[in-house]
Order: structure tokens, then C-alpha cells, then sequence
């Protein structure tokens, strides 16, 4: 850590030195650190072994308290409660309550978890909404609960806008894959192949893509096609430029494509 990170985020100000000088010893130090750490990080350390030692050191020659003296320091006792509750008096901050998990949870529901499927960046979402709402972060096992709800809330939302979009012909057509799928592979899938010979369609539009290539875009160009002669056809055709495939059409046209949400590809 260099000189010029110790004084941008290291330095005691003017209020935060009247609050600290009220202290002596390995309290002064340790509460001098502990709001050092929050105004820096938005939460408090959770030991001793979060501190670097430079910034220690720095703190210590302000407060002119030896910095071995941090060793006293209780984490755990009534004393470190209590400057928590300053801390967070004076910065603008509040513990996470029950319903401000919920709102966050919301908020990460309607504003993130939709186009971001990723635990560890909906994470990121969340911490920096906390400090945007002055919220101290919740603990790391209360954060992953807050981010597993937030994006099972998004998955079941996507989920109802698009069955309330299917048709009855789009429902009769996936139930019509579904039963495909489970029939014995020896005999004709219902609804979901196009041959004796061929995969279900449920199937090939479940498998993974791959790594790109030439040889996986055009497999999930077909994959789109299939799916859109099949279930996704109500939904799709809403914003394609056309409403089905010219009669004994066998494969998909590059140039008119509709937009499918399983790819940036076109479909039925």
C-alpha cells in the first residue's frame, strides 16, 4: 500500500478526530480503524486479520497510540458494539433489517436478475445498492440468500409474462414435445421430430451450444427453427416478420429470421 492510497483513505478528518480523541489506548485505536475501514469498504472488519498493517501503522502515528496496541482490542465484547453504533450514527448508515432485505431483494427481482443470471455479479448489484441506500451489508451467508431469492423471484416472473403470452396452439404444441420426449427412442416422437431416424426436438433444443463455431451457430440456427415450428411459435411470431415458413420449407432462410429469446437468432 502506497503513500497516496494511506492518505486518500487512511487520514482521520477533522469530525472523525474529534470522535476518536474521546478514546484511549487500544480503544482509540481500534475505533479509529474500525471507521477508517467503513467509510472505505461500507462495513466494519470481521478481524484483526482484515486490517493491512500500513494503514495500521498509519492510523496509530495520528492517534498516537502504539500500533501492537491493537492487539488488546476486543472484536467481540460490548465495546466494539458500541462503536459500531457510533460509527454508523455518524457516517448516515443502518444495519440491514427484514424489510430492508426484502426490498433489496426486490429491487435486485425487477432490476438486475433479469438480464444478469450470475450469483457472483447480482452480489455486486447488491452491495452497491447497500451503499447507495446506506444500508450496511447483510453477512456473506444473508447476502447469498438475498441474491438466491432475488433471482428465483426473476426466474418465476419471466416465467408467468411468457406462459400468459402463449396461445392455445403454442400450449398443445409443447405438451405435444413433452410427450415426445418421453416416448422410446425406437419409435416416432409425437410432435417432436422429423423423422424416424431424428432426435426429439425437446432434446436438441436442450443440449448445450458448445464453443463457438461455424459448426454450432448453424446448429442452434436449427435448433431455433425447430423450435419455432414447435412451441415457441405463439411467442416468437408476435415480433417476426413473418407468421410461418412458406409451404415445404425444409430449412430456415438467413435473411428473414425472426427473433427467438433462446438465441440472437431468428425462429418460426
Amino acid at each position: 500500500m502506497d503513500l497516496d492510497e494511506l492518505v486518500e483513505h487512511w487520514t482521520l478528518l477533522k469530525d472523525e478526530q474529534a470522535l476518536v480523541y474521546g478514546k484511549r489506548g487500544a480503544t482509540r485505536l481500534g475505533f479509529a480503524v474500525l471507521l477508517k475501514f467503513y467509510t472505505q469498504y461500507g462495513r466494519f472488519p470481521r478481524n484483526r486479520a482484515e486490517l493491512p498493517g500500513e494503514a495500521v501503522e498509519f492510523v496509530a502515528r495520528q492517534v498516537q497510540v502504539p500500533a501492537s496496541e491493537l492487539d488488546s482490542y476486543d472484536w467481540t465484547g460490548r465495546t466494539v458494539e458500541y462503536h459500531r453504533a457510533q460509527i454508523r450514527e455518524h457516517l448516515g448508515f443502518r444495519e440491514c433489517s427484514v424489510a430492508d432485505a426484502e426490498k433489496l431483494t426486490t429491487y435486485l427481482a425487477e432490476h438486475v436478475a433479469h438480464r444478469e443470471r450470475r450469483p457472483e455479479q447480482v452480489r455486486v448489484e447488491l452491495l452497491a445498492r447497500c451503499r447507495t441506500e446506506s444500508i450496511e451489508p447483510p453477512t456473506p451467508g444473508r447476502c447469498d440468500r438475498i441474491v438466491a431469492a432475488a433471482l428465483r423471484a426473476a426466474e418465476e416472473s419471466l416465467t408467468a409474462l411468457t406462459c400468459s403470452r402463449l396461445t392455445v396452439e403454442s400450449v398443445e404444441r409443447i405438451v405435444a414435445l413433452v410427450v415426445g420426449a418421453d416416448q422410446d427412442d425406437a419409435g416416432p416422437a409425437g410432435g417432436g421430430t422429423e423423422g424416424e431416424d431424428a432426435p426429439p426436438v425437446l432434446a436438441k433444443v436442450k443440449e448445450a451450444p458448445g464453443n463457438v463455431s461455424l459448426e454450432t451457430m448453424l446448429t442452434e440456427i436449427a435448433s431455433s427453427w425447430r423450435c419455432g415450428r414447435s412451441a415457441c411459435h405463439g411467442i416468437c411470431s408476435s415480433t417476426s416478420h413473418r407468421r410461418s415458413w412458406p409451404d415445404g420449407e425444409r430449412e430456415p432462410q438467413w435473411n428473414r429470421l425472426p427473433t427467438c429469446g433462446r438465441t440472437r437468432w431468428r425462429c418460426g
